[in-house]
């Protein structure tokens, strides 16, 4: 059953009215588990078994595994929030929380191995109010907010501490498995690369250093790899829209390539040439897999779908065929189960929802 616990934590967050909002979306989304069909599965989505719909309702992106299996951190638009918080469940749906501040805009948030702390980015320093939406009236970008600042904080949301300090974006973090790091995205230099620190956030050191932009990245599972999502222009005229875009503050993720590289930044490799709009990748525990979302099979480049592929970029398989949008998949550490996030089943415009599903390998 699908709990939002009102603790004093989060009424003291939400306040009266929010809380009470709170409880309206409780009700509502018991209702809403209730109800929901049995998940048919598509017979050509042969690796996913037993598929379960873990959220319903609003927009939930990018729910990862703790290293346990059994607790997943997503980010989540719905009431009474209007703007990107991050919440912990356990991973059968039920004992949703708020934990990120409630104020500005949250993205990207990832448990340390011990399960006692997380790690999120945030813009709540900067005014406190939700950023506004990029202009879109020219074709679909991403916000780079330079109020994102990254910073972890214990599981029930105390303790919140401060790892970055940058007048510029600083975002897309993971872990390490050992706990000792955290890979991101950040601005600092003028374009948008990958960094490591150390887990406190200190002793950061650059990664990639080619113009255009480097994110989205993981460690893979056994901390030897790091994979992540590129656009490198390759015309004056492309790196020119680039930077012009960037002064603006958003990318255009047109075409993006996945690539891996050992977690020292060395030995950069990619994995995928289609010139299609690949991201959000993650790799398998094998480490010989990354499983990633595309609009390759789409001309108009419209929908997405789940694929893995082999990192020497052969053996490409698409995985879900469904929906109109699926992305931010996750290997459970052990490799039984997939997590990831799709529009399948929604109910209303833009709502988008977590999903997982044992994996036939």
């Amino acid at each position: 059953m699908l709990r939002w616990a009102l603790d004093r934590r989060t009424v003291l967050k939400l306040g009266v009215t929010g809380a009470g909002w709170a409880l309206i979306e409780l009700i509502r989304a018991r209702r809403a588990s209730a109800a929901a069909p049995p998940l048919q599965p598509d017979p050509r989505e042969r690796r996913l078994a037993n598929l379960r719909q873990l959220t319903f309702g609003g927009q939930n992106a990018e729910a990862y595994f703790d290293w346990t299996g059994t607790r997943l951190v997503f980010q989540s638009t719905r009431p009474p929030v209007g703007c990107d918080q991050s919440f912990p469940m356990r991973a059968d749906g039920s004992d949703v929380r708020l934990v990120s501040t409630g104020k500005g805009r949250t993205t990207c948030s990832f448990f340390f191995p011990d399960g006692k702390r997380f790690l999120y980015a945030s813009t709540h320093l900067d005014k406190g109010a939700c950023p506004p939406p990029p202009d879109r009236s020219r074709g679909y970008v991403w916000p780079i907010y330079p109020g994102y600042e990254i910073f972890s904080a214990d599981v029930d949301g105390g303790d919140l501490r401060r790892l970055t300090e940058n007048d510029g974006y600083d975002a897309e973090g993971a872990v390490s498995p050992d706990g000792s790091r955290i890979v991101f995205t950040s601005l600092r230099d003028g374009d948008l690369d990958l960094y490591v620190m150390d887990a406190d956030g200190s002793n950061v050191r650059r990664l990639t250093d080619r113009p255009g932009y480097d994110g989205g990245p993981f460690f893979s599972w056994d901390g030897r790899f790091i994979v992540l999502r590129s656009a490198h222009p390759e015309t004056r005229a492309e790196l020119d829209e680039y930077r012009m875009l960037l002064g603006q503050g958003v990318v255009r993720p047109r075409a993006l390539e996945i690539f891996v590289m050992r977690a020292d930044g060395t030995g950069l490799t990619q994995v995928t040439r289609n010139g299609a709009a690949n991201f959000a990748p993650f790799m398998h525990p094998n480490s010989r897999q990354v499983i990633f979302s595309s609009n390759l099979h789409d001309p108009t480049g419209r929908s997405f779908a789940l694929y893995l592929i082999n990192v020497d970029g052969s053996g490409l398989e698409r995985l879900t065929y469904a929906d109109s949008f699926a992305s931010f998949p996750m290997f459970s550490r052990d490799g039984t189960r997939l997590v990831f996030c799709g529009n399948r089943y929604a109910v209303a415009p833009r709502e988008i929802n977590v999903l997982i599903a044992d994996w036939e390998a």
